[in-house]
């Protein structure tokens, strides 16, 4: 039994938000939506689940703070202690007031860079990768709509017709 891929092509994504809504009004599954920006509430008329990456976020602040912790206590209290200021050189607790900022922007680097590798690494954009956009013009201008079918493809292209859609395309997967 072969599986058809249905392509409905946009131009606009109000059009898109309203079709996406349609379609999954009428309980008919959505494989993936190119756009060539993010479009706002996509996801929610999609019925995805919300991200966690706040979550990892945090986490990598965490690593950060502990590692720039690690590293001011290593190098201000045991590795080469100053007196500066008068302060104390013996005790970390004493100085933290003086290492906040310290710490503070190495839990902003390590919680920024780690999430754009994160990012990159989850969604396949790493290099080497390969594209799998079924329509390169998706990266400029239009917007695509995938939809797998197997029995229902005709009420699938009336509805995408019927929503104002500006190319239909198919592809056939074995």
């Amino acid at each position: 039994m072969s599986i058809k891929t249905i392509y409905g092509i946009f131009d606009d994504e109000e059009i898109l938000l309203k079709s996406v809504r349609e379609i999954r009004s009428n309980n008919i599954n959505i494989k993936e939506v190119y756009t060539p920006f993010p479009v706002h509430g996509l996801d929610k008329e999609l019925g995805l689940k919300e991200t966690r990456m706040a979550i990892t976020a945090f986490i990598y602040g965490c690593i950060g703070i502990t590692f720039a912790g690690l590293m001011i206590f290593n190098i201000m209290i045991i590795d080469w202690p100053m007196n500066i200021g008068g302060k104390p050189n013996f005790t970390f607790y004493h100085n933290v007031p003086s290492f906040v900022p310290v710490m503070f922007e190495c839990t902003v680097l390590f919680a920024a860079h780690l999430m754009s590798l994160t990012y990159l690494f989850r969604n396949k954009l790493y290099p080497g990768s390969s594209t799998t956009s079924p329509d390169p013009r998706t990266t400029d201008d239009k917007f695509l709509v995938e939809v797998l079918c197997n029995k229902e493809k005709s009420s699938i292209v009336k509805l995408l017709k019927k929503s104002n859609v500006s190319e239909i395309n198919e592809k056939d997967e074995s």
